[in-house]
């Protein structure tokens, strides 16, 4: 008899890790069975990566993850360092990032993410 699989369902006040940026923001992540990771990120104006979010991350040259998300609101600048190519993601964008850049809060508005991480193999 093969198993039935089951739904499962989490929510990010109660998530599995938290990166704290202390007055400038937060990222909250939860992780399915499977390793599929949600995260909730939010900076607040004036947030930029270099500052905030790179010395908890071991500070890389730039940010070594991929990310696919959507913007529930706000202005994030995001800058490729190879290219120097930057975009601009706000309000209702769905965006693909790839490992290699780095970010800032442009305006005075927080910016608020919800991002989706692959399942882990």
């Amino acid at each position: 008899m093969s198993k039935v699989p089951a739904i499962e369902k989490r929510r990010f006040d109660h998530p599995d890790q938290k990166l704290d940026m202390k007055d400038h923001g937060r990222i909250d992540i939860v992780k399915m069975a499977d390793g599929t990771a949600g995260m909730h990120a939010i900076f607040e104006p004036g947030w930029t990566w270099a500052a905030n979010e790179k010395p908890l991350l071991g500070n890389p040259d730039s940010c070594p993850m991929d990310h696919t998300g959507y913007c529930i609101g706000g202005h994030l600048v995001v800058r490729m360092i190879a290219s120097g190519l930057e975009t601009h993601i706000q309000k209702g964008d769905f965006f693909a990032i790839p490992a290699g850049h780095d970010a800032y809060v442009d305006g005075a508005e927080r910016v608020e993410l919800i991002l989706f991480g692959a399942p882990e193999h």
